[in-house]
């Protein structure tokens, strides 16, 4: 027989015995003779309940109740007492212990139990009031039934009505005294044996035993782990600060408090800040049945407020609600956040909390991928910032998959990084489909080579920064960040969709209109949102129009010119903190802050092609598949558009044709030619716009 058998069976044993006393005395109650009103050598409420023991009156030819001994009621409490002395202790001796019940209220609350465990208890308890209509305990019954009763038993401060072990059904006037008492269901169960978490915190709170840290613990979070767990020695459960666990990755903080938990021997539960109940007596009777809980159980609360919205909800804000919940709250809890919450009502432990280094990422995918793919694991690590539980659930859904082969294996798993690690603001930005290469583009040799030293610094960033050491002398300036100035339709956009097709990296257009805010802070904020995720998602930043956000700061006149100012601050401390790749784009170069300038790792001019460069672009406007007869492209060179001008005259001039049943023609390119002149408001010369078939044609 195992421990839990055991102590099972020496629970069961000592209810039945206190089962055994609680009928006795209740029949003894009811067979008990008249008692004078008032007794002088009893005190307080012994005193004023010695009057109160009931006996039905006799009618002619009834017989009377026949009287319990004391010996018989005193043999079967020496049996109880007897068995309360096991170790460990029966479930109500243990329930008495941890919240500070008198004997008394111990008997009190046997008694209401009792009602659950015994049928023939409530019959008692009528005959003992002498009312058919009070089939169930009141504290006026216990009173006359149990020793040392005490007026302060029935205070809302005292633990029977505090911690809710009891339930009190008082209609209309009626006294509190002689209203039904009932034992909750949940503490009835727990003197039964039986020990889960109350179904009324159930649908709220989600267990985390299922995150399986790994099996190489990141020497990053095991410090984190080490720091609270010293913090937690250092107090008792009554007095524990709240450890506020600070970042963004949200996983990485549930495997952190899943080992502090572990550790500390408690079942770890989540709850989110936003299932908290928003009226005060709903979130009171929360609190209080979370707090009754932590002394049931062996648990631990993870409070997740990543996400959560500290504005007005109702009536109260979450921040408010969170405040009001931790400020009353014992016991263990833990407290996501990405940003320091102030002020909690408790003494605080703040702890930051990073997804595991690149280096231990590192060490992770070479475990992970030992068997299937080794040499991918440093170009994984050295590019994508994941947590150890999504590197596990790559590796595994790529090795488990049929189709996986050793020639597609390291395409398998970099297409799942990507889905895995694709950054949360598509609100805030557009994802472009990237799909130009460097054939496509047509630059000035220099312009080419920077942007290929962009493309192989993000490749390269892994060796220099963390092999080489770079990253020991710099505390920030570690990302990559490139200007692309010149006029619109010179390539910018392309040239960022090139770098992104060739890193194989998503790539997101910002959109101004929905980042910047009229709402001060509300800019920052969303800026903030766009970093992040990005950093987390290995994704490229694009920021077209980039003057818009980085214009030059202005002289203070107003409190508009100052939070201006404040926003252009922040994004030069955090364009400096990033450690991805922004791309910038601009047709106004003089109009950016130089303090912008001068943080850019790379500039890149895209000066207006060539006629040399335009023939280039002509000859790799049409597709392969497009029809073309007899074009000029020495002609067309000599048309004064950039490449992006070029592709609308090429576009236009393929539906032309395509509307006219023919193959694209000069005539029919100098036509959408002519109509793009129109638009950007240029002159025409009709000279240029005229084809005459040469001598010979055209090949």
């Amino acid at each position: 027989m195992d421990d839990l058998e055991l102590w099972q069976r020496n629970n069961e044993e000592y209810l039945a015995r206190a089962l055994t006393w609680m009928r006795l005395r209740l029949a003894q109650q009811v067979a008990a003779p008249p008692a004078p009103l008032m007794v002088e050598k009893r005190s307080g409420w012994q005193r004023f309940y010695s009057g109160f023991r009931p006996q039905k009156p006799i009618a002619s030819g009834s017989t009377a109740v026949e009287p319990i001994g004391n010996s018989r009621v005193s043999r079967a409490a020496e049996a109880m007492v007897e068995a309360e002395r096991a170790e460990p202790p029966p479930a109500l001796i243990l329930l008495g212990r941890r919240f500070g019940l008198s004997r008394f209220e111990l008997d009190t609350l046997l008694l209401c139990a009792a009602m659950e465990l015994d049928t023939r208890v409530a019959r008692l308890c009528a005959q003992a009031q002498d009312n058919p209509s009070q089939p169930y305990p009141t504290f006026a019954l216990a009173m006359a039934l149990f020793d040392d009763p005490a007026w302060d038993a029935l205070s809302p401060e005292r633990p029977l009505r505090y911690w809710r072990l009891l339930e009190i059904n008082q209609p209309g006037a009626q006294p509190l005294t002689t209203s039904a008492l009932r034992a909750d269901e949940r503490i009835v169960n727990y003197i039964k044996g039986l020990n889960y978490l109350d179904d009324r915190l159930a649908p709220l709170l989600v267990p985390l035993e299922a995150i399986e840290a790994p099996v190489h613990f990141p020497a990053s979070q095991q410090r984190a782990v080490d720091e609270i767990a010293h913090y937690l020695q250092q107090t008792n459960a009554q007095t524990q600060p709240i450890i506020q666990l600070l970042g963004t990755d949200s996983l990485s903080k549930q495997v952190v408090a899943q080992q502090v938990a572990s550790q500390a021997g408690l079942f770890l539960y989540r709850l989110p800040v936003d299932l908290l109940p928003t009226q005060a007596a709903e979130l009171e009777t929360f609190d209080r049945l979370w707090q009754r809980e932590s002394l049931l159980l062996p648990i631990a609360l993870y409070l997740d407020a990543q996400e959560a919205d500290t504005t007005a909800t109702g009536t109260e804000g979450k921040g408010t609600l969170l405040y009001r919940f931790l400020s009353r709250s014992r016991g263990l809890l833990m407290l996501s956040s990405r940003e320091v919450r102030p002020q909690l009502g408790r003494s605080t432990v703040l702890v930051d909390i990073d997804k595991p280094t690149t280096v231990e990422q590192g060490q992770m995918w070479t475990d992970s991928l030992q068997a299937i793919a080794p040499d991918s694991a440093e170009q994984l690590a050295s590019q994508f910032n994941l947590n150890q539980i999504a590197i596990q659930q790559i590796a595994q859904t790529v090795a488990d998959d049929p189709l996986t082969t050793p020639e597609n294996i390291h395409a398998r798993l970099w297409k799942d990084c990507l889905a895995s690690s694709r950054p949360q603001m598509d609100l805030l930005a557009q994802p472009l489909d990237a799909k130009a290469t460097w054939e496509d583009i047509v630059l000035p040799e220099e312009e080419t080579l920077l942007l290929h030293q962009i493309a192989d610094q993000v490749r390269q960033r892994n060796r220099v920064y963390e092999e080489w050491g770079f990253h020991n002398r710099m505390n920030r300036g570690m990302g990559i960040s490139a200007l692309f100035a010149g006029e619109s339709g010179t390539g910018k956009t392309m040239a960022a969709e090139v770098i992104a097709n060739d890193l194989r990296l998503n790539l997101y257009r910002i959109d101004l209109s929905a980042v910047v805010s009229k709402y001060i802070g509300e800019t920052e904020k969303n800026l903030r949102r766009l970093f992040d995720a990005a950093e987390d998602g290995g994704a490229i930043l694009f920021f077209d129009e980039a003057d818009a956000l980085f214009g030059k700061r202005s002289e203070v006149k107003d409190s508009h010119d100052r939070y201006a100012n404040i926003e252009v601050n922040y994004l030069l401390q955090r364009m400096e903190a990033f450690q991805g790749l922004a791309i910038l784009a601009t047709n106004m170069k003089g109009s950016l802050d130089p303090a912008f300038v001068r943080r850019l790792r790379f500039i890149v001019n895209f000066s207006f092609p060539s006629p040399k460069e335009r023939m280039v672009i002509w000859r790799r406007a049409f597709p392969p598949e497009t029809p073309k007869d007899a074009l000029d492209y020495d002609r067309l060179a000599r048309l004064n558009l950039t490449g992006g001008n070029i592709h609308n005259v090429a576009l236009n001039a393929a539906f032309l044709a395509a509307q006219a049943k023919t193959a694209v023609t000069m005539p029919v390119v100098l036509a959408a030619a002519r109509t793009e002149f129109r638009k950007l408001d240029r002159p025409i010369n009709e000279a240029e716009f005229r084809w005459q078939m040469p001598t010979g044609g055209m090949s």
